[in-house]
């Protein structure tokens, strides 16, 4: 399959026809979502192909907060890649499966001191600290623990990539990070010089999300090369993620070989320039593995013609994909078997729940439909089930996988008893 991060451009998913969407409505309801896991096997194999080096080690660290249920951490861990987590649960998730520990990056800017134990007890790998009064709190639990851990310090490199403001996570006022010229960063290193149970293995960076421009991460990699330099031995360096995906025709994603191929060249440039050496070279792709592979079905109820616009209501919305409304995502839908018919009505999708914003497409160009068609929106792979909600008392949609003809649920549908049985 032809698949838009390869390309660089928008191509329709051929993976699903009529025949099919009825008979996975039928099984598994809609809303629905669903991943191919062929594309997703190859998103990973593109990296791993492509994001090598024989100057220094590399390393693919999956961010799972991009989707984050139990058969893909094993998808995860078959194929070879280590895992990013940012939460508690996220943790209890990857172990559930048997995900080996010594492989978890621990992110998060607010870590709970019950995070940080659970990290310790289960051996994490790595913790990615986000600021100093974090570093002070784990010093302290490792002392009480006697047991020493190996950290990443993560960096505000000052790098704003053309994205929304909503995902912009590196400006100088960004929640996330410490400066690279503040005295909390030098406070920080002192600790981790002088610490006998910290051990400083890296830095990490994360400078936004659906970045199509790569000279962003060359300004990027440059402050943290810089960085380095200062140190007599060799580091890590931890670039995370933000490749971005096609949710429409208008995007225009660099290939992933391509964003692999630039950023290895890239390093290795800039480490020969300035004559510093890296152990270790870590990005954390999340969305550009599993966005394109997901998508979700929906049937089509009631339509509207209102003034100025004509709706299609659809059986999900917001509690579903809240990204259309948090940060004006933009999709591409299909109405399954009109494929071919002319595309003449400019229509706002729209679901059902209690709220103006609860659009999932503004002027999506379609063909007429008709109650019961089903409605497939591409690219949802990312943050739609992860960001789902039950807001509305709406139910959560199943999960699943299709591998060839073969189809298998990886997360069933919530139940009504089940939406009320936390309550007292």
């Amino acid at each position: 399959m032809m698949d838009a991060s390869d390309s660089g451009a928008f191509v329709l998913e051929e993976f699903m026809d009529l025949k099919r969407a009825l008979r996975l409505k039928e099984k598994y309801q809609t809303p629905l979502y669903l991943y191919d896991v062929e594309e997703i096997k190859e998103k990973i194999h593109t990296f791993r192909n492509y994001f090598r080096s024989s100057f220094f080690e590399t390393e693919i660290i999956y961010a799972s907060k991009a989707f984050s249920v139990k058969e893909m951490i094993r998808l995860v861990q078959k194929e070879g890649l280590s895992l990013d987590v940012v939460s508690l649960g996220e943790l209890v998730t990857a172990l559930s499966v048997g995900f080996d520990p010594k492989c978890i990056y621990f992110h998060g800017n607010n870590k709970s001191e019950e995070e940080l134990l659970a990290a310790l007890e289960n051996g994490v790998g790595h913790i990615v600290v986000d600021n100093l009064e974090e570093l002070k709190m784990l010093e302290q639990k490792c002392l009480e623990k006697n047991q020493t851990v190996a950290v990443f310090l993560r960096l505000n490199v000052g790098v704003e990539a053309h994205t929304h403001h909503f995902i912009v996570t590196a400006h100088v006022d960004s929640k996330f990070g410490v400066g690279l010229d503040s005295s909390e960063l030098e406070q920080m290193l002192a600790i981790c010089r002088n610490s006998s149970h910290i051990r400083l293995d890296g830095f990490h960076t994360h400078i936004g999300s659906q970045i199509f421009d790569l000279t962003a991460f060359d300004a990027a990699m440059e402050k943290m090369v810089s960085v380095l330099s200062t140190f007599p031995t060799p580091l890590m360096l931890n670039l995370g993620g933000g490749f971005g995906v096609s949710y429409t025709e208008a995007d225009r994603p660099v290939p992933l070989k391509e964003v692999c191929t630039h950023l290895i060249f890239t390093m290795e440039k800039l480490l020969r320039e300035k004559n510093v050496s890296l152990r270790r070279f870590c990005i954390e792709p999340g969305r550009s593995i599993v966005g394109e592979a997901g998508s979700t079905l929906y049937t089509i109820g009631f339509s509207k013609q209102t003034p100025h616009k004509l709706y299609y209501f659809v059986d999900g919305g917001m509690t579903d994909n809240i990204r259309p409304a948090l940060y004006q995502a933009q999709y591409h839908a299909t109405v399954l078997g009109k494929e071919q018919n002319e595309k003449k009505q400019l229509v706002t999708i729209a679901g059902k729940c209690c709220e103006s914003g609860d659009v999932l497409i503004e002027n999506c160009l379609l063909p007429k439909a008709s109650p019961g068609d089903l409605l497939w929106v591409h690219t949802t792979g990312a943050y739609g089930y992860s960001m789902s909600s039950n807001y509305n008392k709406q139910l959560i949609p199943a999960v699943v996988f299709i591998e060839g003809d073969e189809d298998y649920l990886v997360v069933r549908r919530q139940t009504l008893e089940e939406l009320t049985e936390r309550e007292i």
